[in-house]
């Protein structure tokens, strides 16, 4: 897996628990190291490993622990060019949506090697969507879930949105889009002048 997700990983459980617990998880699972590296790649099985161990200190379900990395990816202000490289999906939370498919080839122009996952998005009417993620490793619903959550508060659109199950290794999320102008959302500029 590439270093970026292990980063993540780490990351969430730092600036949201402390380095403490950072500590906790590095011990639970053996790693032999302090730090994830961002542009090397782990293995599969040290990712899970890394994983269940914060499940474990932080007393979290999985997808919970998912969906909160998920939403920390869109929040946290040390992560704004992850949130800028989505916002220029659309001036909706709409536009958002139905330009989904195109995220995995938008974060590949930033990083070319990074695994993304396969997202398709149907729409089911209007206001209904039925989104399938695949990923070499399992949890991408929950993330994935938490993600659009935050986008969707920072467009200050409301939708209701849950996990759908799993069909043949696909996780699938249902979205339901209640209003595209519910709040102000937070400020986004295509370009920054120039001091």
């Amino acid at each position: 897996m590439h270093g970026m997700v292990n980063r993540a990983l780490q990351g969430f459980v730092t600036a949201t628990y402390g380095p403490e617990l950072w500590a906790e998880v590095r011990s639970q699972a053996c790693l032999p190291f302090d730090d994830f590296e961002a542009m090397l790649h782990y293995p599969d099985a040290l990712t899970l490993t890394c994983f269940d161990a914060a499940c474990h200190v932080l007393h979290k379900h999985p997808n919970a622990l998912l969906e909160d990395i998920g939403t920390w990816l869109v929040t946290d202000p040390h992560l704004e060019p992850l949130r800028r490289l989505m916002r220029f999906s659309g001036a909706s939370f709409l536009d958002f949506l139905l330009s989904l498919d195109e995220l995995g080839d938008r974060g590949r122009l930033a990083v070319p090697d990074l695994d993304l996952p396969r997202i398709e998005l149907e729409r089911l009417d209007p206001s209904s969507f039925r989104i399938r993620a695949q990923w070499r490793l399992p949890g991408i619903g929950p993330i994935l879930m938490g993600c659009l959550r935050a986008m969707a508060d920072d467009y200050g659109a409301l939708a209701y949105l849950r996990l759908d199950g799993i069909e043949g290794g696909t996780e699938c999320l249902h979205v339901q889009l209640l209003d595209t102008a519910f709040a102000r959302g937070r400020g986004f500029e295509l370009g920054r002048g120039v001091a």
